[in-house]
Parts: C-alpha cells; sequence; structure tokens
C-alpha cells in the first residue's frame, strides 16, 4: 500500500485495480440533498437499506463502513479472530489481509493458488491446513491480483462486484459461517466515497458495529448520503465501467496472445491480469516502464510472486492501448539486452 501511495504518477497507469474515478459532475448530485451532520450512529439508514436492496439480503446483516473494503476486513477479521487463533489465507494473495491477520496476532497459514492450476484453489490443500483453532479462511473474489473467478462448485456462492451482470446473490446468505466485505471502489470508480460494507449474519454484524464504536463515533454524513446517490445511479455508473473494462480487456488479452516472452491467460473478468515473465525481473522491467515510458504495472513482489506483474485495465482506454505499447517496448528492450550480453531465450510453444 506504501508503494501504491507514493510511487511516481505516470501518464500511462497500467497499475490501478480500480475502475478510473468518476468525475463529481457525472454523479448527477443535487447539492440541496446533502447535510454536513445527520442521525447515522449506526449507519445512514437510507445507506444501510439501498446495500441491503444492492445485495438481496436484510439491513440487519448490513455494516456500513467509511474505511471502504481495507477497513471493512479489518473490523471483520477483528471481530472473527481471538490472539493466536489460525487464519488461512490464499497464496498468492493482496498484502494488506496478511498485514491485518499479523496485527491482529493470528497465526497466518497459507493454502495455494497456482499460476499452474488458473488460480484455482486446491481444496485438498486447503483441508490439509484446517484444524480446531480455524476461525478464518480469508479469499478473495475475484482474486486479486488474478482477477480469476472461483467456481460455484468450490464455494457454492460467491460474491461479486465487477461482473456487473447475473451477480449472484451474497454469500452471507449460505449461513452464518460466510462474511462478505466489499465497496463502491473497484469497480465502478468510486474510490472518493470510501463506502465499504460487511455482510454478516446478525449477531456477528452486531458484534462488529460495536468494534467499529472504537475506530469511529459515525461516518462522514456527506459521504453516507453521496453514497445513497451513487447506489441509486448504479447501472449508469455500471454502464461506464463495464464498458471500459471491455474495451481495455479486448486490447489486453490480443497484446498477450503476441507475447511469447509472457504466461498468461485470456482475463474474462474483473479488473486486473497477472502474467508470469518467462524470463526477466519484473522489478528492472517496472523501473523502466516508469523512467522511460511513462507507464506503470505493479511489480508481482507485492503479492510474493517475483517473477510476475500485475497490469490493471483501469484507465482510460484510449491511454490504455498506448500503456500496452510501451509494455511491450519495454519487454522488447529487456530481451535486446539480455541477447547483447549473450543470453538467448527459449520460445515456447503457446
Amino acid at each position: 500500500m506504501h508503494w501504491a501511495k507514493t510511487r511516481p504518477r505516470v501518464k500511462y497507469d497500467l497499475a490501478l485495480s480500480g475502475i478510473l474515478n468518476l468525475p463529481f459532475a457525472e454523479l448527477d448530485v443535487k447539492l440541496n440533498e446533502l447535510e454536513l451532520h445527520g442521525d447515522n450512529p449506526y449507519g445512514y439508514r437510507p445507506l444501510v437499506e439501498a446495500l441491503a436492496t444492492h445485495r438481496h439480503v436484510a439491513p440487519e446483516n448490513v455494516v456500513t463502513i467509511s474505511g471502504g473494503t481495507s477497513m471493512a476486513n479489518h473490523l471483520a477479521m477483528a471481530a472473527l479472530l481471538e490472539h493466536e487463533d489460525d487464519v488461512l489465507i490464499e497464496k498468492p494473495t493482496y498484502d494488506p489481509l496478511l498485514a491485518i491477520a499479523e496485527y491482529l496476532g493470528a497465526k497466518i497459514k497459507r493454502f495455494p493458488r497456482r499460476f499452474e492450476d488458473d488460480f484455482e484453489i486446491d481444496i485438498v490443500e486447503l483441508e490439509k491446513q484446517i484444524t480446531p483453532r480455524t476461525r478464518v479462511i480469508a479469499l478473495t473474489n475475484l482474486h486479486n491480483p488474478s482477477s480469476e473467478l472461483v467456481e460455484e462448485a468450490t464455494l457454492r456462492k460467491i460474491y461479486l462486484e465487477a461482473m456487473f451482470e447475473n451477480s449472484p446473490p451474497s454469500a452471507v446468505s449460505l449461513g452464518p459461517e460466510f462474511v462478505v466485505t466489499s465497496s463502491l471502489t473497484k469497480g465502478y470508480g468510486l474510490s472518493g466515497l470510501r463506502c465499504g460494507w460487511i455482510l454478516a449474519d446478525p449477531e456477528v454484524a452486531k458484534r462488529i458495529r460495536r468494534l467499529d464504536d472504537i475506530f469511529a463515533a459515525s461516518a462522514p454524513n456527506v459521504m453516507e448520503r453521496l453514497s445513497v446517490t451513487a447506489l441509486n445511479q448504479l447501472p449508469k455508473i455500471a454502464a461506464r465501467a463495464k464498458a471500459m473494462l471491455e474495451t481495455n480487456r479486448k486490447t489486453l488479452n490480443n497484446f498477450l496472445e503476441t507475447r511469447g516472452d509472457l504466461d498468461a491467460r485470456s482475463t474474462k473478468f474483473g479488473t486486473t491480469s497477472f502474467p508470469r515473465l518467462r524470463a526477466g525481473n519484473a522489478e528492472k522491467l517496472s523501473t523502466l516502464l516508469i523512467e522511460k515510458y511513462e507507464t506503470a504495472v505493479v511489480p508481482g513482489r507485492f503479492f510474493e510472486s517475483p517473477d510476475h506483474i500485475r497490469i490493471g485495465m483501469c484507465c482510460d482506454p484510449t491511454l490504455f492501448n498506448a500503456g500496452v505499447e510501451r509494455l511491450g517496448k519495454a519487454l522488447d528492450e529487456l530481451a535486446r539486452q539480455k541477447r547483447t550480453a549473450g543470453w538467448r531465450p527459449t520460445r515456447r510453444s503457446r
């Protein structure tokens, strides 16, 4: 997260994992509907009800969080874990999930989501890690960083924001053992609202609300009201995001088909792709992209995968297309440098 906050700003940003921010003017908000203050001790009621409708759950299942998914993850894990409880976390994963569990004093165990298996969950490997002290199994769906989908046969039900259509019911409807976190950030370009939520069994939700008393007396009323406005306009906002992703996904998939130096499968969902370099150094590639090509990708070391890069499909399609072209040029330049040094790549069949 520190790298994401402090990295150089570039013209061609392929490091974004959330849709390009929606301009405020496009939110079509009526300023006379906003108030600095309001009655929202445990969430602005219209927001709670709008999220319940959005995710097809009862209002008592909804905990609104003003810190986005990151804070939602923190509160959910803090409410569920005791010191030295076991928590199983997928590998590779989004680094803050590990940081939260470590901060809470949990014993972290891992279950693999291997590139060679298209990042599918290995149920046998997962079961081997479960003990009587296992309190939480943490996974992202769509998977961050690969955007691969956990199939229904594995998870039974899934909770997704970036598929836009035919989104299934929240996993919380499967039983009290499921707790789901999400936000309006990645899939809709509404990061400035910091509108996150937790969906949980009513008793668990009540415990999380009381825990949040430690961190926030109440959420910013203006942001909660704006979030209701956004939810009421979600079909329009989702259409913008979907059009951007579909265009950029086609560009990226076409690019990946031409590259003999990257291992990747075509992306179908989500906002990111996680190709593996067949040879070369992802850190060197990232540095070259920033310094010479005004382009950014995320080095795989932030996802425990140093030979990968994460490519986000979230910027303006014209800039995305140009950024992908620059990624190709940087890869070609590194290949030339290696050939000059006497190294010859082995080209594999796809």
